[in-house]
C-alpha cells in the first residue's frame, strides 16, 4: 500500500501568505504514476509534513517543486508567483539527500565552503551552529560526526541564508529515538522563529505529535485534505459483550448511533455515527432485556483513520 500524507502544523497570530501552491502535480515514470494530480497550498509561518513510505512519492513531489524533476503535467508556484523559480530558490534552503560535506574538514570550514559556493556571507555560521547544538564540536571533523551530528551540521548548512522555507527529505531516517528526538526539537525551534517547514517523513507518530493539517495520497492520488482534527472528529468505537451475544448483535442493529458491527473473538467492535454515552448503551442495552459483560468506548487514533480511510480505496 502507497501513502502520503501532507501535513500542515498551525501557530497563532500568523498573517496567511501562500510559499508554495501546488496544481494537478504529476508525474509518470512510464506506466508509474508517481504522483498523480496532487494539490495543495503552504501557507508561511507553519510546518507541514509529507509523509508515505519508501517509493510513495515524497521525494519525485520535493525533486518536482525544487526543479530537479520535471513535471508529468500540472504546475506550481512559489511566493505566490511574484518571483521565477531560479529567484525561488535563493530564498529556500533545502535537504534533499543524504549529508555531503567533506570529511577532513570541521563543521567551520564546511560551512564557510557552502557560504562561498552560494555567494553569501559567513555572519550566521556561529549562530546556525548553536541552533543546532554543533558549537562545541565546530572544529570537530566532519568524519568523527555520528549521523545525528551529521544532519544537524546539514540543517545549519540549509539554514546560512536564513530561507523563508526550510525543506526536509527525512531528516530523522536512520537516527535512534535520542537523535530523531533532537531533531524534532530543533524542528520545533526554527518553526518558532517563523521559518516555514515542509517536511517529508515516514513516520505517522510525527503527524499527531506537531501537525493540525493532512493531505492523505494514496499511490500518489489524494483521499483527505483537511484538520487532523476533523479527520479524527469521527465518534470513535464502542467495545462491548454479553452472555447473549445473539441478542446483544439485534440490539445494537437497531441503536441511531450505530455505523458498523464487526463481531470479533474477544467481543463486539461498534463503529459509532455520533457521540454517545457508555451509561446510555448499558442502560438502554438493560431495558431491551441484555447485561452487558464488557463496556468500553475508544477514540480512533490517527493511525487507525489512515488505515482505514486508504483500506477503501
Amino acid at each position: 500500500m502507497t501513502l502520503i500524507v501532507v501535513v500542515h502544523y498551525n501557530q497563532k497570530n500568523v498573517t496567511v501568505e501562500t510559499i508554495l501552491e501546488i496544481n494537478n502535480l504529476s508525474k509518470n515514470y512510464a506506466a508509474l504514476k508517481a504522483v498523480d494530480n496532487v494539490s495543495f497550498k503552504i501557507n508561511k509561518g507553519h510546518v507541514y509534513g509529507i509523509l508515505g513510505p519508501n517509493g510513495s512519492g515524497k521525494s519525485t513531489t520535493l525533486g518536482m517543486v525544487l526543479n530537479v524533476v520535471n513535471p508529468t503535467s500540472g504546475s506550481y508556484s512559489w511566493f505566490e508567483g511574484t518571483t521565477s523559480n531560479h529567484e525561488a530558490l535563493k530564498r529556500i534552503g533545502a535537504i534533499i539527500e543524504r549529508p555531503n560535506f567533506y570529511p577532513s574538514m570541521s563543521a567551520v570550514q564546511n560551512l564557510e565552503l557552502v557560504c562561498k559556493i552560494k555567494e553569501i556571507p559567513t555572519d550566521k555560521i556561529q549562530e546556525k551552529l548553536e541552533l543546532v547544538d554543533l558549537i562545541e564540536r565546530q572544529h570537530s571533523p566532519f568524519k568523527n560526526y555520528s549521523l545525528g551530528m551529521k544532519q544537524r551540521l546539514a540543517i545549519a548548512s540549509a539554514l546560512l541564508n536564513d530561507p523563508e522555507i526550510l525543506i526536509l527529505d527525512e531528516p530523522t531516517n536512520g537516527l535512534d529515538p535520542q537523535g530523531i528526538r533532537k531533531i524534532r526539537d530543533i524542528i520545533q525551534q526554527i518553526a518558532l522563529s517563523g521559518t516555514t517547514i515542509l517536511l517529508a517523513s515516514h513516520l505517522l507518530d510525527e503527524v499527531e505529535k506537531v501537525c493540525s493539517h493532512v493531505v492523505v495520497l494514496r499511490r500518489g492520488k489524494m483521499l483527505y485534505s483537511g484538520p487532523v482534527d476533523e479527520m479524527n472528529s469521527n465518534h470513535g468505537i464502542i467495545h462491548c459483550d454479553a452472555n447473549d451475544r445473539t441478542g446483544l448483535l439485534e440490539f445494537l442493529k437497531t441503536q441511531p448511533y450505530v455505523v458498523s458491527i464487526k463481531e470479533e473473538v474477544e467481543g463486539i467492535k461498534v463503529k459509532l455515527s455520533q457521540p454517545v454515552e457508555t451509561s446510555l448503551v448499558n442502560a438502554t442495552a438493560y431495558k431491551a432485556g441484555i447485561t452487558l459483560s464488557f463496556l468500553m468506548h475508544k477514540k480512533q487514533s490517527l493511525e487507525d483513520q489512515f488505515i482505514e480511510l486508504t483500506s477503501k480505496n
